[in-house]
């Protein structure tokens, strides 16, 4: 499943240049994570850089976006030709 920023986002930015995919950005109060990016860093990572890297754990997984660890590859493999 894609990951998500929660409100107790500080806006620090430390996530954003973590994303293999480009999927964080800075919103209007926090930053986003667009769902159709995410891959939870599936296929670069052994676990989420931006969930590592937040200082507040902010990033979480988004069950509104569940995937398989399967869906995430290809999603990966789709962003990264």
């Amino acid at each position: 499943m894609a990951y998500k920023i929660t409100e107790d986002c500080i806006s620090c930015g430390a996530c954003e240049p973590e994303c293999p995919n480009e999927a964080i950005s800075e919103g209007e109060t926090i930053y986003v994570i667009d769902p159709d990016k995410c891959t939870e860093c599936v296929g670069a990572y052994e676990s989420s850089r931006c969930a590592d890297v937040c200082p507040v754990d902010s990033c979480v997984a988004d069950p509104d976006h569940k995937e398989s660890r399967e869906q995430l590859q290809e999603k990966y493999q789709r962003l990264h030709p």
